[in-house]
């Protein structure tokens, strides 16, 4: 059986709009998953240390036949993939890939917490996720849109997407 499942990425190093469509050619080849849609990018304030580049954020919507942890892995293998280093906690990054919703699982636990523990304070994730699915609700029924009406701005802006003509 596959679940619904939103995944937020962000990049503040080296091409990030790059980074990120990397990283989603490379979710849509997860095994046992589907690519349902992909959310314009945005450009966002650093969260935590302001003296490092702006980040390229958006989403991804999949339907996965993973579970929670193994999805988990999948990510982080990704993120290894694309130079994704350590080095301090909300430090500037080539790709950051988070599971902010797991279809109707609630799950906290010392490798993950789903929904997203932050999510309700980053339009920078929920601005997107209104873009894949405007009428998405939270395992408990909160709408996403209600906390993005309520949720601080990060100075989010919208990317046209790239001209290849």
């Amino acid at each position: 059986m596959k679940t619904d499942v939103f995944i937020g990425l962000g990049s503040n190093l080296q091409e990030p709009s790059a980074q990120l469509a990397g990283a989603v050619a490379e979710l849509a080849a997860l095994p046992d998953t589907t690519l349902i849609a992909q959310s314009p990018f945005y450009t966002s304030s650093p969260v935590g240390p302001q003296d490092q580049p702006d980040f390229v954020n958006g989403a991804v919507w999949l339907s996965t036949g993973l579970d929670p942890h193994a999805l988990l892995d999948q990510l982080q293998a990704i993120e290894q993939a694309h130079g994704r280093e350590r080095f301090s906690h909300w430090g500037p990054r080539t790709l950051d890939l988070d599971l902010l919703i797991f279809g109707n699982h609630v799950l906290d636990d010392d490798r993950l917490s789903v929904p997203h523990c932050e999510l309700p304070n980053r339009d920078f994730a929920l601005q997107p996720l209104l873009d894949l699915k405007p009428d998405l609700t939270l395992p408990n029924g909160t709408a996403v849109a209600a906390l993005r009406a309520q949720c601080p701005d990060n100075r989010l802006r919208r990317l046209l997407p790239p001209d290849y003509s």
